[in-house]
């Protein structure tokens, strides 16, 4: 850990280069005010992860193109529409949720997360940066589904790097509207997972609506956004207890 200590954080000017550069070799836009609302976000988590685990990655242009870009992978008009409601689970240290609500302050975000000490760091981002699109939420992923505020209320469900699919479909899906989707982000493993996932899927009630493969600038790796569409209910019994999912996935 000595080399969290140590870490130098990049000028904005440096930063913002960097960023605009990458986003651009993505094909997403950044104004300066969005460039200047990552910096932030990126002087904030490299302070605190000296005192709290949030990320190992921690040099500047890798979090610009591993946490930033990568989050922003999953954004298309076509399934995230201006004004829609996101609960992303197993947020962490805001990934891919932050991304998300400074690129488009209209998205309406829950950043989800069982680890309160997270989610104290990541109301400071969202009261530093005035993101009123933004309220998180503590608690378990296969406990809160079972409520009514929560159960089939949202357009949209996101998650990075938090399980595998069938666990992740019986934790995720609950949380989906009908008809709305959960965005996955995924590594290089995707495609072995969808193939672990059909039994999940349908009891869940989710159908893989796009695999879409995705190269990020500069990082030459294997990664793929998954969009799964709601296509009907999800019985009521699911999620289980956590200790059934693990033992027993779908």
């Amino acid at each position: 850990m000595k080399e969290q200590y140590d870490v130098a954080i990049a000028t904005e000017q440096e930063f913002t280069t960097d960023l605009k550069a990458q986003m651009t070799a993505f094909g997403l836009p950044c104004t300066d005010e969005q460039a200047h609302d990552f910096y932030y976000y990126y002087v904030q988590l490299i302070e605190t992860n000296k005192s709290l685990n949030l990320t190992a990655i921690t040099d500047m242009h890798e979090v610009v193109v591993k946490h930033i870009v990568d989050s922003l992978s999953c954004y298309d008009a076509q399934y995230i529409a201006d004004g829609a409601t996101i609960l992303d689970v197993g947020t962490g240290a805001g990934f891919p949720g932050i991304p998300l609500a400074i690129y488009n302050r209209t998205l309406k975000i829950t950043l989800f997360d069982s680890l309160q000490k997270r989610l104290k760091f990541l109301q400071t981002i969202i009261d530093e940066l005035k993101l009123e699109n933004v309220v998180t939420l503590h608690g378990r992923a296969e406990d809160m589904s079972h409520t009514d505020a929560h159960r089939e209320s949202y357009d949209i469900v996101t998650s990075r790097a938090v399980a595998r699919l069938p666990i992740l479909l019986e934790w995720t899906l609950p949380y989906v509207k009908q008809n709305g989707y959960f965005i996955s982000l995924k590594g290089a493993a995707y495609e072995e997972e969808i193939q672990e996932s059909p039994k999940a899927l349908d009891i869940l009630g989710g159908t893989v609506k796009e695999v879409r493969p995705i190269s990020l600038p500069t990082i030459d790796d294997k990664r793929a956004v998954l969009y799964i569409q709601k296509t009907k209910a999800t019985p009521n019994k699911y999620p289980r207890k956590p200790k059934d999912i693990k033992e027993k996935p779908l």
